[in-house]
């Protein structure tokens, strides 16, 4: 901008644009941070440029107007470091005071204060902070990126400086936050094992698969082959983090509401019905018949993923609704397991499992917000699910059931605590140079730890691990499919059965579900929503991957296991592209 207030040359190799309100104490407080972090570069080395996000405070608007209008007689910064020495209660006697004692023709301020270019000015700057998701001031840009760091000189200079570590996070951060990045762990990971086993690589697969990892306490423990272990326990976090969510969503989320929940809910039921009821036809009478459950799946990660590629091309309103639906068909994908999935039955095991749901029950209605204990529990209750013969994965599930919900706490309330603390360290270090204490830390925490409810302390806490750790694990260990040479016959029931219910079952049963449950007057379409919309939703959620081979695993064995593995491969893929392609159509800008 031609009228932009800056310190530095604007060719520095650093740029800075600080957000201010001289009303904020908070931006009052971090000015001289500021300040004295641009005055440590040499000149040429950062360009600090002010950006204004007035308040509503009496003469927030007024003293933003004066700095930009001061610009114009070359002592913007002077008046900027005068207003902000002025104190919170500024005014225009104040504001032309100041101006006063700086040489500034007052008369020609006050004109330029009410100027179209100084409107101008501050409507471009808000509509940056906008852009940058920026409500109010103090903010700071770095190199254009949002700062979000603690506010004092060693932390801005590394930001500024960026070196390989500081770096590396701000890439890591980027990558994590990207909502296609976990599925595109997975395809990688179903790459690798595709690749593994097919070029000379099987043999050394096989063994990693079968791998024997014992546990033992005393004369019990378990001795499982490493495929197990990942299959049976590391997915039993997953599942703990898909319970929570779903818990989550029925307490207080889009699940919470049945006038909002009814919609993805019929429609999650109808993607989960005609899916099943297809491979069902196709398979009536044969050995394959077990495998119903596996086109009924959804995997949320791809599904998303594929709509945050899509952009503003896919309406908040249609993703949220798939957000919803997927939380639901996770919901009965998790039933469809607990029921017709396990092996075997000790109902010697199941009772012990009772017993140690019912003691985590008890710390529930106790109101035991700390998680460690549920943990401890819930591997307890995952051994003897596993060895009761159900699925051990439904032990995170029944974790995630029993850790307690609660209300967020009172934000002002927190936010006065957390405000009164750090005063009281401020009046403490009295210009000292000494950190904040450790009994102010461990309020801080406190207070910190209240603002959450204890399930999302922990899906915080295992959610990237979840995500980029134990499901490309899983996918690595589950797709080795040995390709040259293998007779695949895709009208095989299994395999056929398999991609009619994803790729025609889901889109078929969501759409025909979500047009009876409007039609009937039990759910309201949004406006934002088309029907093309829903049949391409649909169509995405063919996407069955994770999921469905975790089904197809527990279902079937051998060749047809890997049979059914593939027609998952080819269905996720047709249903994805599938998927994205209507979408693209629906929500073109000419529409």
């Amino acid at each position: 901008m031609a009228q932009d207030i800056t310190l530095g040359t604007a060719d520095a190799k650093v740029s800075l644009h600080w957000f201010v309100d001289y009303t904020s104490k908070p931006a009052r407080r971090i000015r001289d941070v500021m300040m004295r972090t641009a005055e440590r570069f040499p000149t040429e080395d950062v360009c600090l440029t002010l950006r204004f996000l007035p308040g509503s405070a009496p003469g927030a608007q007024e003293a933003a107007r004066a700095v930009i209008a001061a610009q114009g007689q070359g002592k913007a910064f002077d008046l900027h470091r005068a207003l902000f020495e002025r104190g919170r209660a500024l005014d225009m006697h104040a504001i032309e005071a100041a101006a006063a004692e700086l040489g500034l023709d007052v008369a020609q301020l006050r004109a330029d204060m009410a100027s179209e270019a100084t409107d101008a000015v501050l409507a471009d700057h808000r509509a940056e902070a906008t852009a940058g998701h920026i409500n109010a001031a103090p903010a700071l840009f770095v190199d254009g990126r949002h700062y979000e760091g603690a506010w004092d000189e060693d932390s801005l200079i590394e930001a500024a400086t960026k070196p390989l570590g500081y770096r590396w996070r701000l890439a890591s951060s980027d990558f994590f936050e990207w909502a296609a990045s976990a599925g595109m762990v997975l395809i990688l990971a179903t790459l690798a094992a595709l690749v593994a086993v097919n070029i000379g690589l099987h043999h050394w697969y096989e063994e990693l698969k079968h791998l024997k990892i014992g546990i033992s306490i005393g004369e019990g423990g378990l001795n499982l082959p490493f495929e197990a272990w990942v299959n049976d326990g590391l997915m039993a976090l997953f599942f703990l983090v898909v319970g929570i969510e779903i818990k989550r969503e029925i307490v207080d989320g889009e699940l919470s509401d049945m006038s909002r929940a009814a919609l993805p809910i019929i429609g999650a039921i109808g993607g989960m019905l005609v899916p099943a009821l297809i491979y069902v036809a196709v398979n009536w009478g044969g050995p394959g018949a077990g495998g119903w459950g596996v086109p009924m799946a959804t995997d949320i990660a791809f599904t998303l993923g594929i709509m945050a590629l899509l952009g503003s091309r896919v309406p908040t309103s249609l993703k949220v609704f798939v957000s919803a639906l997927a939380i639901a068909d996770d919901l009965g994908a998790i039933v469809v397991i607990a029921l017709f999935y396990g092996h075997g039955f000790d109902g010697h095991a199941l009772l012990l499992a009772g017993v140690v749901l019912v003691v985590m029950a008890g710390l529930n209605l106790a109101r035991v917000y700390s998680r460690l204990p549920y943990l401890l529990l819930g591997v307890v209750l995952w051994y003897y699910v596993h060895e009761s013969g159900l699925h051990a994965t439904v032990a995170g599930v029944l974790t995630a059931a029993a850790i307690p919900s609660r209300r967020g706490a009172n934000l002002a309330g927190v936010a006065a605590q957390t405000a009164a603390v750090f005063q009281a360290e401020l009046e403490a270090a009295s210009g000292s140079s000494r950190g904040i204490g450790n009994r102010a830390f461990e309020v801080l925490e406190g207070a910190m730890d209240r603002l959450r409810e204890p399930g999302l302390h922990l899906q915080h806490a295992l959610e990237r691990w979840s995500n980029f750790l134990i499901l490309p694990l899983f996918a690595f260990l589950n797709t080795g499919i040995v390709l040259v040479g293998m007779s695949f016959d895709l009208f095989a029931p299994e395999a056929l059965g398999v991609i009619l219910g994803l790729l025609v079952g889901k889109p078929l049963g969501i759409a025909l579900a979500v047009w009876i449950a409007v039609r009937l007057g039990l759910a309201r379409l949004s406006a934002e929503i088309s029907w093309m919309q829903i049949i391409g939703a649909g169509a995405l959620c063919g996407v069955g991957f994770t999921m469905s081979i975790f089904i197809g695993s527990a279902a079937f064995d051998g060749s047809t296991l890997d049979t059914v593995k593939l027609a998952i491969l080819i269905a996720s893929a047709l249903s994805g592209v599938l998927g994205a392609a209507l979408l693209w159509v629906a929500g073109r800008p000419a529409r």
